[in-house]
C-alpha cells in the first residue's frame, strides 16, 4: 500500500534582506520552513554572531520536492539573484518513506531543483534540510510502514534518504533532524514540538537556525546572544552547544559530497622551523597567516622560521573557485634556544658563506635548510659532506636564515649575507 502525504493549506512567501550583504541564501520549503520564520531567524542569529546574511524564502504549505520543482515560483526566485546558498526541504513525510517509494517520488525532482539551482547560480552550493521525525512517529502511515512507527525509526529514514540525495546531487546536508535527535536525548525537558507533533516549536526553530549557521558559517553558535522573544534562554544556550557538536564534530560527514571547502592543516617543527602540511578538501588557493607579521604566504605547503619566542596562532584560509572560503586556525608555543645559535657573523666560526652565486658549507651535516626573512623555505640539503657548495637559483641580495642539522643532532642557526 502506498503511503499517503498529509497536507496543510497554509502558505507563505517570505522576503527579506541585509544592506551588508555578506552571504545570501535563498530557502525553497514549506511550512517547516515558514513555521517561526526560520529565514530570519536565521538571519537574526548570524547578526549577532557578527555575520550578514541576506536571505529570501519560497515556501509553500505541504509542498513536496515534486511540487517546488515544477512551480514557477521556484523558478522566479531562483532568477532573482546570485545565490550562494540554496536550502532545498521536502515534505516532513515523503522522505521517510520506504527506499523504493522515495526513490520514486522523491529522488527525481531533487535532482531536477537541484539542477534548476545550477543553471541559474552555477556557484551556489546546494543544502538539504534534514528534518526531524514526528514526535512519536507518522502515526498515519505506520501500518503500511512499520519502520515509521516511532520518532527513532522515522529520524534513521529521513537520515538515510536526506544523506543518499545529498551524495547524488553532489550537494552539503545540514543534519537538522540529527540535531533535533540529540537534543531530544540530552534535554527531554527542552520542548521542540508544537502541540500538532510535527511542526517545531519556538525551539525548534531556533535549533533549526543554528544548525545552518553552523552548516554555513563552519563556526559554533555557543555565546550567541540573539534569542527569540519568549525563549528561555537556557533552553538556548543548551540548544546552541547540542548543534555545535552535531555539525562541527562531524563536518566533513554533512559536507563530504558537496563543493564547500573545508581548512585543515598539522604542522611539525624543530625548534623555531615550523613546516605546515595542508589537509584541506575541494580548495584550490590558499592562504596562510603565521600570526607574526610576516607577509600572508599563498603555497599549499609551507614552512616558516620564526625568529622570536612567544606564542602564536597559524590561519589556513582555503578558498574555491568560487571564493567561497574555510578557515581553520591553530595555536602553539615557540621556544628558542639561543645557546645553540651560531651567528654567521662571527668571524672565528663560519658555518656557510656565499661568493660568486654559490654557497658553502664547512661542515658535515645531515640537513640544511635555506630561508628568507619570511621564513619561506628556499632551499633543503641533505646529507652533506664538509666543504660541500649548492646554488639557489634568482636569489636577491639580501640577508638568510639557515638552518644546519650537525651529525650529532647538534642544531645550528645563523644568517647569511648574499651579495
Amino acid at each position: 500500500m502506498k503511503k499517503s502525504l498529509v497536507f496543510t493549506s497554509l502558505f507563505l512567501l517570505v522576503f527579506a534582506t541585509s544592506k551588508a550583504e555578506k552571504r545570501r541564501v535563498l530557502f525553497l520549503g514549506n511550512s517547516y520552513t515558514y513555521t517561526n520564520d526560520l529565514p530570519n531567524t536565521l538571519k537574526q542569529l548570524a547578526l549577532s554572531l557578527n555575520d550578514t546574511l541576506e536571505v529570501d524564502s519560497y515556501a509553500l504549505g505541504g509542498a513536496t520536492f515534486n511540487n517546488l520543482a515544477n512551480s514557477p515560483n521556484t523558478l522566479a526566485k531562483l532568477q532573482i539573484a546570485n545565490w550562494d546558498y540554496v536550502i532545498l526541504q521536502g515534505q516532513s513525510q515523503e522522505p521517510a518513506f520506504s527506499p523504493a517509494q522515495v526513490a520514486n517520488d522523491t529522488y527525481p525532482y531533487a535532482k531536477q531543483l537541484d539542477s534548476l539551482v545550477h543553471v541559474y547560480n552555477p556557484c551556489a552550493e546546494t543544502i538539504f534540510f534534514m528534518t526531524w521525525g514526528r514526535k512519536n512517529g507518522d502515526v498515519a502511515n505506520c501500518a503500511a510502514y512499520p519502520p515509521i512507527c516511532t520518532f527513532e525509526g522515522m529520524q534513521q529514514r529521513l537520515r538515510e534518504s536526506y544523506m543518499e540525495m545529498t551524495q547524488d546531487n553532489h550537494a552539503t546536508c545540514s543534519p537538522v533532524g540529527v540535531a533535533w535527535k540529540n537534543v531530544r536525548n540530552q534535554f527531554p525537558a527542552i520542548e521542540l514540538y508544537n502541540p500538532d507533533e510535527s511542526h517545531p516549536a519556538l525551539n525548534g526553530t531556533y535549533l533549526a537556525a543554528c544548525t545552518f549557521y553552523s552548516s554555513i558559517y563552519q563556526k559554533s553558535t555557543v555565546g550567541a546572544s540573539y534569542t527569540p522573544i519568549g525563549m528561555n534562554a537556557t533552553d538556548a544556550s543548551n540548544i546552541q552547544t547540542v548543534v555545535s557538536s552535531t555539525v562541527l564534530d562531524s563536518l566533513e560527514t554533512w559536507q563530504q559530497f558537496g563543493s564547500l571547502p573545508l581548512a585543515n592543516f598539522n604542522y611539525s617543527n624543530n625548534q623555531n622551523s615550523y613546516s605546515f602540511t595542508n589537509l584541506s578538501n575541494r580548495a584550490s588557493q590558499y592562504e596562510w597567516n603565521f600570526g607574526d607579521g610576516s607577509p600572508l604566504n599563498n603555497t599549499p605547503n609551507p614552512s616558516h622560521l620564526y625568529n622570536t619566542a612567544g606564542n602564536y596562532t597559524v590561519t589556513l584560509k582555503a578558498v574555491d573557485s568560487c571564493g567561497k572560503y574555510s578557515i581553520r586556525s591553530k595555536s602553539f608555543t615557540v621556544t628558542l634556544t639561543p645557546n645553540q645559535i651560531t651567528n654567521i657573523n662571527s668571524s672565528n666560526n663560519e658555518n656557510i658563506f656565499y661568493k660568486n652565486g654559490t654557497f658553502f658549507l664547512n661542515t658535515k651535516a645531515n640537513e640544511l635548510k635555506l630561508f628568507d626573512l619570511n621564513g619561506r623555505l628556499l632551499s633543503s640539503q641533505k646529507s652533506l659532506n664538509e666543504n660541500t657548495s649548492f646554488h639557489v637559483a634568482n636569489i636577491p641580495n639580501g640577508i638568510y636564515f639557515y638552518q644546519i642539522i650537525l651529525t650529532d643532532k647538534k642544531v645550528i642557526r645563523g644568517k647569511v649575507l648574499v651579495d
